[in-house]
């Protein structure tokens, strides 16, 4: 890969200074293209006290092109997909600049976890709920955050929605 010496200083760099920012950042063994990013959810929100986990994908022509983002971690936000983990970002789409490195994006996605933007709802079923039932969308976005991001003394536990848990970093 072309452009594997930038990628393993941004992992660096992230990690050295994940204790104050609550992102961190790792590699797939496997495959250089693909990286598991991990965000503390924003304190004051309904996310608080969650960790998930978002699977990140290089492109051949990365830092040219942006990443694609995904979350592994189950989330009810408008701007994020409650059944794929798409998410609606511009710094990911029109406003992506080389200059922009990976954990400024996990920053940005951190910070769209408090900050909505609901003129571009990427899950309108919870982009309607946010606008018509606020309080609804605080309880159910707090109980998805307890049920599927939940940090134990352990580490994640993720559900997927019945009795079982799995590795939020198999996919």
């Amino acid at each position: 890969m072309k452009h594997l010496a930038r990628i393993l200083k941004e992992l660096e760099e992230c990690n050295t200074e994940q204790d104050s920012s609550g992102i961190t950042l790792s590699l797939k063994p496997d495959n250089l293209t693909r990286l598991i990013g991990s965000i503390a959810g924003p304190l004051g929100t309904p996310y608080e006290g969650g960790s998930f986990q978002i699977h990140i994908a290089l492109p051949g022509a990365y830092p040219y092109e942006p990443p694609r983002m995904t979350f592994i971690t189950k989330i009810w936000h408008p701007n994020i997909s409650s059944q794929s983990g798409a998410m609606c970002l511009d710094i990911l789409k029109d406003q992506w600049s080389p200059a922009v490195r990976l954990k400024t994006a996990l920053l940005s996605v951190q910070a769209l976890l408090s900050a909505p933007e609901l003129r571009d709802p990427q899950d309108a079923l919870v982009a309607r709920q946010y606008i018509c039932e606020y309080q609804t969308f605080i309880d159910t976005a707090r109980s998805w955050t307890e049920n599927f991001a939940r940090v134990s003394s352990l580490g994640v536990e993720e559900k997927t929605g019945t009795d079982e848990t799995v590795s939020p970093m198999i996919w």
